[in-house]
């Protein structure tokens, strides 16, 4: 492809009032208006002491103006000023400067981000009511929860401190802040964020995890889920808070044991005849290794856990074990287990095949850190967990928009679905009034698009 025209240097001019560079937006918050994200906002977020008067007024539609900023892609509170530009101004009313958002967003405390956190859980169910979010929900769901470490450099961020993550299969020491969040997902639908909770990053992966699953659980009734729960997590959450909660509110669970001498002596318990091949029909990453590998061998056998404690459980241990690919030359076979705990009632196999897809919540993690999720914008800590919860509501805003335009752009990465119907140019017109959009002939995708289109601007209408 080449250039087909000779253009001089006063050839690009940045005069046009009716341009719009983001017309996917104008059916994306027709959705969130529909769903009452500014009520909901306007309901639950208050700051009665600001340190800015005027900093904390209006928080309902300061936060929507973000929340849109991050649906159109932007890592930094400086972004939100593309949504002034050319024929956006004429499209949105209330839409605020970056510099009136970071104000408010300096003012959130951890109090103020739980108000959120609210807003996050209940937008998720009116979604579900609106959108199929969860097809399949009828059957079985699944709840993953994980943390993250996101790296921070220098000596501002509020909370910033040294944890550990791991790479490559390998610990490494990072300064950064830790999210942990929870997700809900089905056999046929992605996952769409339950919770969402910063939290210093030297914080135990642990840490407020039995209440966030908790909050996860009833989020999932609240938004339809009528069949069975399965909660998923690696070894950070095989413990006693997590799995009470599981037993307490009816859900099941597949989670990771921390390797021991009680784990090790079951493992090593199980007869040599027990063991089954199970080849993945997508290869998995090796959690000690960081190879990816496509053939093993599960076995099971009942176990104990917090056998000394009250509230001991007893359930199924699952192992699968490879074998070790440093050495191969040895004369027997030497073997890693990985063990989980897990009161599912599927067959081994299947109960394996299951526990492992926990790795899709990781998919959510690198869509947020393909957008929202780049940077930690302020170096307040407050202004960083409304940040990241914002985050959180725009990727189920994006996910619905995206199941409402098609059933394939519902499972689709947030960098394409702001490709294909968000970032759409577009002219702005009104003959005899009428608000028109001009869109590109020939859009690749305009299907999607129109179908997105009238499936929230009907309902407007006749509103």
């Amino acid at each position: 492809m080449q250039v087909s025209h000779r253009f001089a240097a006063e050839s690009a001019v940045f005069d046009d009032q009716n341009l719009v560079s983001l017309a996917g937006l104008v059916p994306v918050m027709g959705l969130a208006e529909q769903t009452g994200l500014g009520e909901l906002l306007a309901q639950k977020v208050a700051i009665a002491e600001p340190r800015i008067k005027s900093g904390a007024a209006n928080p309902g539609p300061k936060l929507v103006t973000l929340i849109a900023g991050m649906c159109a892609g932007a890592d930094s509170i400086d972004d939100i000023d593309v949504l002034r530009s050319g024929g956006m101004s004429r499209m949105f009313e209330r839409v605020y400067a970056p510099s009136t958002v970071g104000t408010l967003l300096r003012e959130f405390s951890f109090g103020h981000a739980r108000q959120l956190e609210s807003v996050l859980r209940a937008h998720l169910s009116r979604l579900c009511e609106r959108v199929e979010l969860l097809p399949g929900a009828g059957v079985r769901a699944f709840i993953d929860i994980d943390s993250l470490l996101r790296p921070v450099y220098g000596y501002a961020k509020q909370g910033a401190s040294y944890g550990f993550t791991k790479i490559a299969g390998k610990q490494v020491l990072r300064k950064g802040l830790s999210p942990l969040a929870t997700t809900i997902s089905t056999d046929l639908a992605a996952p769409v964020i339950a919770g969402m909770r910063l939290r210093a990053g030297r914080a135990a992966s642990a840490k407020g995890a039995g209440r966030m699953v908790a909050q996860a659980i009833t989020t999932a009734r609240a938004a339809g889920v009528s069949g069975e729960i399965l909660v998923r997590g690696d070894s950070a959450f095989g413990g006693r808070a997590v799995i009470g909660v599981c037993r307490r509110l009816g859900a099941r669970f597949s989670l990771v044991l921390t390797k021991n001498r009680a784990v090790a002596r079951a493992i090593a318990s199980i007869p040599a005849d027990a063991w089954t091949p199970v080849k993945y029909p997508g290869a998995v990453r090796d959690p000690d290794t960081g190879d990816w590998i496509s053939d093993a061998e599960v076995a099971e056998i009942p176990y104990t856990a917090f056998a000394s404690r009250p509230d001991r459980v007893t359930a199924r241990l699952i192992v699968r074990r490879v074998r070790d690919a440093a050495r191969q030359d040895e004369l027997f076979p030497v073997w890693r287990y990985h063990p989980f705990f897990t009161d599912s009632t599927e067959p081994t196999v299947d109960a394996d095949l299951t526990h492992r897809r926990h790795a899709i919540i990781e998919t959510v993690f690198a869509d947020l850190i393909d957008g929202p999720l780049a940077h930690m914008p302020s170096g307040r800590f407050g202004a960083n967990s409304a940040w990241v919860l914002c985050a959180a509501i725009a990727h189920n805003l994006l996910r619905a928009a995206g199941a409402l335009a098609d059933p394939q752009l519902g499972r689709a990465r947030g960098t394409t679905l702001r490709r294909k119907i968000i970032a759409v140019p577009a002219r702005f017109a009104r003959p005899q009034r009428k608000p028109v959009l001009h869109l590109p002939a020939h859009w690749p995708w305009a299907t999607a698009w129109r179908q997105l289109w009238h499936a929230t601007t009907a309902a407007l209408s006749t509103a």
